[in-house]
């Protein structure tokens, strides 16, 4: 006759006891994750984290999927005791080393810009100065038109366009360098965010009055660059933001995309009670003295990130109506998806940090 195998063993996964390590070691890996998101904004590491963190709370308070999972395979107590432990220890081996190249990847992100930043060579210039900060990626159709569309003052104020080239693959600085443009170019592909970051670190060690930020593509009205920094001109204002929603809309934005712009603002609104209309637009003006208040970390969705820094930092914010434009040559770059999930990533982010 042969024998009977006795049933899984629980190995005392349903223990009280452990039942609450295992929630504990759950909250504390959930944690490690979302701090080292908000120190280096890792997706890989939040993920990962956030996941490991839900398996485990898993397995403390649903441990009959495991009993199932054991008797269907016959695991014995001490193989699943042993394949418990070397799990925790490869997790945490994971971890850190994504956490170290997380490390190196800010890093050569910093050199990256630093060192583009040592292009810029200026000179000395004791006039009034509103910098215009264009990031551009693979904009070579439409950069030139852009730069040349730029009055030489505003206000009184010389304009001075700065083209960032953000590791491009095109023509972009070639074309941006056959203008009167000072033109820098990160030797790889930081992000709009990043591309921001150098032109206004270029723009305030060179004494910048009012620095403004325009896209490469030809959307924003530059005939309303004087109704922009008016208000930081006038001292009635440190940060204006331009909106299509008060304003002109021939974006041609499709009723998805307009709806989600819509949203977020909303929840900006909710957030901050700041009360604009147009969270993403990149047509903006801002008092050069301010902007080393803000701590600008974001590498790709800056629009949300700059807005809820200068209301946490107490710059006075006024929004004025503006027209966009549609693209005048090639397509947004914006992934729909992921592009919405960054945002909110970004609105929550910022907010809580």
């Amino acid at each position: 006759m042969l024998a009977t195998r006795p049933p899984f063993q629980a190995t005392g996964l349903d223990s009280p006891t452990l039942t609450a390590v295992l929630v504990v070691v759950a909250l504390l890996i959930f944690y490690w994750g979302f701090r080292r998101y908000r120190t280096s904004f890792s997706k890989t590491e939040f993920g990962v984290a956030t996941a490991i963190a839900v398996g485990t709370l898993v397995i403390a308070l649903v441990p009959d999927l495991f009993n199932a999972l054991g008797n269907v395979l016959q695991i014995e107590r001490r193989p699943l005791v042993i394949a418990l432990v070397a799990t925790v220890l490869l997790t945490a081996l994971v971890l850190y080393v994504i956490g170290r190249l997380r490390e190196q990847q800010l890093t050569i992100a910093e050199l990256t810009r630093s060192l583009t930043v040592d292009q810029a060579d200026l000179g000395e210039d004791d006039e009034r100065t509103v910098y215009i900060v264009i990031p551009a990626y693979n904009e070579a159709d439409s950069v030139q038109p852009v730069v040349a569309s730029l009055p030489e003052t505003v206000r009184r104020y010389e304009v001075v366009p700065l083209v960032v080239s953000d590791g491009s693959s095109d023509a972009t600085a070639r074309r941006a360098a056959e203008t009167d443009a000072v033109v820098v170019e990160h030797p790889i592909n930081q992000g709009q965010g990043g591309a921001l970051k150098t032109g206004f670190e270029i723009a305030t060690e060179n004494g910048a009055d009012v620095v403004v930020t325009i896209d490469a593509d030809g959307q924003h009205p530059i005939d309303q660059l004087d109704n922009l920094i008016g208000p930081i001109v006038d001292d009635e204002a440190d940060y204006v933001v331009g909106s299509r929603y008060i304003g002109t809309d021939r974006s041609g934005n499709g009723p998805v995309r307009q709806a989600g712009i819509r949203s977020f603002t909303w929840l900006i609104n909710l957030l901050t009670d700041m009360g604009i209309s147009d969270c993403t637009n990149g047509f903006r003006a801002i008092r050069g003295s301010r902007l080393a208040e803000l701590t600008l970390t974001e590498e790709q969705f800056s629009a949300p990130e700059l807005l809820i820094e200068a209301r946490k930092n107490g710059l006075r914010i006024q929004e004025i109506p503006v027209t966009i434009a549609e693209r005048e040559h090639g397509e947004s770059k914006k992934p729909k998806v992921k592009y919405a999930l960054g945002l909110m990533r970004t609105i929550l982010v910022t907010w809580i940090r």
